[in-house]
């Protein structure tokens, strides 16, 4: 018995059999678009509300804080508004008694943060790059006073400088009557004091800072230095601290901002009187205060802002240069 076996040849498989030809699937229109209309007006309200508000608080105001520091006005009415030309700058830098204090003061606080918080945090980073036990927790515990609001920090503080019931004078002796200290309201003190509770807050943000320039530095150099024989402070101060540089200029224009913009903490403690004036407080006080000269607070502000430009601008046209080249 011959069983005959058919053999189909692949140009006949690939013929399609006869009959009409399949339907195309149509497209629908609003498929070719990458955006539908409803997501371009949404997306156009996500950006567009965002920006319109940073222009009015932001840009809007601050010009505004420099046109208003060549006039006297009371904030009443915009008729008041009066054209004094630079009478404000020359009345701020000759007859305002508390105007270099208050810049010596803001110079003090730069200097303090520098010193002892920011070594402090980069000692902290150290320790917890080395992956110790229980590093997270130790991370939370530093970092908490950095999430706190300020306000919150100053009446914590509050608490512990307190002369009757506070923790130092309790510690030391001296909640007694005729022994108590009192840090808030001395003069020669209450900067001090005060510079203690930013140096808690301020260490945390640094360990933070370091501690992911930390993270980029890269392992090699850290197996090559121990190859070559070097300690580990050896290797931290030839062969790390060099790399952190990048870190380093964010942490100096971080700590001049911080030093500049304090507020909270002064006001909190005793509204930048009796020995903490700061520039940020002569602002509040002239604007918002019961003399209401807006125009004089617009001109300190104006100073304030001149200081802020000098440290930012040379940080960017670095930071650009670099990128360029890169």
């Amino acid at each position: 018995m011959i069983s005959e076996t058919t053999t189909t040849s692949p140009e006949a498989e690939a013929v399609p059999p006869p009959g009409p030809a399949p339907a195309k699937k149509r497209v629908p229109k609003g498929a070719k678009r990458l955006l539908t209309r409803r997501d371009r007006i949404t997306l156009a309200f996500m950006a567009g509300v965002p920006t319109v508000l940073h222009v009015a608080l932001v840009w809007v105001t601050a010009l505004a804080s420099i046109a208003l520091a060549f006039t006297s006005w009371d904030g009443i009415g915009f008729g008041s508004i009066k054209w004094v030309g630079l009478d404000n700058f020359r009345q701020l830098f000759a007859d305002n008694p508390q105007f270099w204090p208050a810049l010596e003061h803001n110079i003090i606080w730069f200097v303090v943060l520098i010193l002892l918080p920011t070594p402090f945090g980069l000692f902290l980073a150290v320790q917890l790059d080395k992956k110790i036990r229980f590093s997270r927790v130790y991370q939370t515990a530093f970092f908490l006073p950095v999430v706190m609001s300020l306000a919150v920090t100053g009446f914590v503080w509050q608490l512990i400088y307190n002369p009757d019931t506070g923790l130092i004078n309790s510690l030391i002796g001296a909640n007694k009557p005729g022994h108590y200290i009192d840090w808030i309201g001395d003069p020669k003190l209450n900067l001090w004091a005060v510079l203690i509770a930013a140096s808690w807050r301020h260490a945390g943000y640094m360990m933070i800072l370091y501690l992911a320039g930390l993270k980029g530095v890269d392992p090699s150099l850290r197996e090559a230095s121990a190859l070559d024989g070097a300690n580990e402070w050896q290797t931290f101060k030839n062969v790390i601290f060099p790399t952190l540089r990048p870190t380093n200029t964010v942490v100096l224009v971080v700590t001049i901002i911080e030093s500049l913009r304090a507020f909270d903490l002064v006001f909190v403690f005793n509204k930048g009187a009796q020995g903490t004036e700061l520039l940020s407080i002569l602002i509040t006080n002239n604007i918002i205060g019961e003399s209401s000269r807006i125009g004089y607070g617009s001109a300190i502000a104006v100073v304030l802002l001149v200081i802020s430009l000098a440290v930012i601008i040379p940080y960017l046209i670095a930071t650009f240069r670099k990128e360029r080249r890169a």
